[in-house]
């Protein structure tokens, strides 16, 4: 499975904010939570990244329940924890209190069978 499938867009990033500088971050997920993307129940509208220097998080996406999952369903709205590596999250941490600018998610897809999130410095 080569090449990568979009899941959800921010459609309204690139007409509010002035795109500076793009990333690809992997996202720490639940069980439950793959499948739901797989479905393409998925909402990045609301969606920002925060960080403290040492880890970033992804949070206000929606996520919508698994129905299958019964008891073992995620949270929809909780915040996930995105993998970058260490210079990367410190680059973007520097640009937010340095230059106030701000991080949001642009596009969700997978790529290889693993979901991805696209993020940009706005």
């Amino acid at each position: 499975m080569n090449g990568k499938k979009i899941i959800a867009r921010n459609r309204k990033a690139r007409f509010e904010y002035d795109l500076l500088e793009l990333y690809e971050a992997g996202i720490e997920l639940k069980g439950s939570e793959i499948k739901s993307i797989r479905k393409g129940q998925v909402s990045l509208s609301e969606a920002y990244v925060r960080t403290n220097g040492k880890q970033a998080w992804l949070v206000g996406a929606h996520i919508a329940p698994y129905e299958q999952a019964n008891i073992f369903n995620h949270e929809p709205d909780r915040d996930r924890r995105l993998l970058l590596h260490k210079r990367e999250i410190r680059t973007l941490w520097d640009a937010v209190r340095m230059k106030g600018v701000t991080i949001i998610p642009t596009a969700l897809y997978l790529r290889d069978g693993l979901a991805k999130v696209e993020i940009a410095l706005a």
